[in-house]
């Protein structure tokens, strides 16, 4: 197998998010997929049938298409690829947190998650995992902003058949929670982003999904819930929302507690952030109702997955005992997909929890992706 090492290609002063939209011909370095750098990935960061694995940083485009950097890991298992290529996965993965230490590439990733990788590398795919925008990159992470993470995956697989051309163009998203609902965007976007790809489709799990209607059920006035998850997860729901949309208030939200958790969240990884919010509950974070004011108007632009725009087929995984995505909001996905046209296959686990979800998932999702490879 030919791996091509591709050195930096632009200065250090380049990489940082840059306005496009002058007129002029956007530079070449920041095509999406150019790789800026392409390094060796340390082993004990593997996914275990690994052959060979890069660490690279690419250009990709944040939601309102704007250059910006982001670093992803290419996956190659072992054996010879087959004829046209290895068929490529495109991992998005589950919240770990905003700062730039909790890029899974560098600090590694959950046993969970090696463990489902692991399945798919055994069914004869190579796997590329972006980190997103602003997860070791210049810049702040834009958590939920599901058109930048669905770039960033796309342009993940881009970036790896740079470096490694025993990776074939027909490609697969696959994503869970965070991740999950970034791949029900990349399904809507794929096609018409990397036309030059083969994209076949897409297996989300327990998606992120309706986050604004959810959300703006909160305020002062609601019943204690003291769950540190779920604490942290509308903490960076609101510091990612300020990331994509710097004209957001978050401010004008929040009691001082709640703007103490916020600075801490730009740093801190998921469970150091969960560990922080041991013993508030969400409705003190917040100094007003999210239904009044800005937050809506901000937020739906940047988390309200996309209703059309499904060319390939699309996988849907939900458990019944989730409590992270609880089932009710994947429901509501699923029927309004269906109201504009959309036929996703859906498959509901009883009794499973948002991580259990992943291993209950693949007696399904492995015959549908090899559907799509086929």
């Amino acid at each position: 197998m030919l791996i091509r090492r591709v050195g930096i290609i632009v200065a250090a002063a380049a990489m940082s998010v840059m306005p496009v939209g002058t007129g002029q011909a956007e530079p070449e370095a920041h095509v999406p997929g150019t790789v800026v750098r392409d390094e060796a990935l340390p082993e004990q960061l593997w996914v275990a049938g690994t052959a060979t694995a890069r660490r690279v940083t690419y250009w990709t485009r944040t939601s309102d298409d704007r250059p910006a950097l982001s670093t992803g890991v290419v996956f190659t298992p072992a054996g010879v690829p087959p004829s046209g290529g290895w068929p490529v996965m495109s991992w998005e993965h589950g919240t770990v947190g905003l700062g730039d230490e909790c890029a899974p590439s560098t600090a590694g990733r959950s046993e969970r998650d090696l463990d489902y990788l692991a399945t798919w590398m055994k069914q004869g795919y190579a796997v590329v995992a972006t980190d997103y925008i602003g997860l070791g990159t210049p810049g702040p992470h834009a958590y939920l902003d599901g058109r930048a993470e669905a770039h960033a995956a796309i342009d993940m697989v881009r970036a790896a058949r740079a470096v490694d051309d025993s990776l074939a163009s027909k490609w697969v998203a696959i994503g869970q929670s965070q991740g999950g609902g970034a791949t029900v965007f990349t399904a809507s976007l794929a096609t018409a982003y990397a036309p030059e790809l083969d994209y076949r489709g897409a297996v989300a799990t327990g998606p992120a999904s309706n986050v604004v209607e959810a959300a703006s059920l909160i305020g002062p006035g609601i019943p204690p819930i003291e769950s540190a998850h779920l604490t942290a997860y509308i903490t960076y729901v609101m510091v990612g929302l300020k990331a994509a949309r710097p004209d957001f208030g978050i401010d004008s939200h929040l009691t001082p507690l709640g703007r103490q958790l916020a600075t801490a969240a730009e740093t801190l990884c998921f469970q150091q952030l969960a560990d922080r919010a041991k013993g508030i509950s969400v409705g003190q974070l917040f100094s007003r109702p999210l239904s009044d004011g800005d937050f809506a108007a901000k937020a739906r632009p940047v988390l309200d997955v996309p209703l059309t725009g499904y060319d390939r087929p699309l996988f849907i995984g939900q458990g019944t005992n989730d409590t992270d995505v609880p089932a009710p909001l994947t429901a509501k996905l699923v029927i309004d997909l269906e109201l504009h046209g959309v036929r996703p296959e859906v498959h509901v686990y009883p009794g499973k929890d948002h991580s259990g979800t992943m291993a209950a998932s693949l007696p399904d999702s492995v015959p549908f992706v090899a559907r799509r490879f086929a």
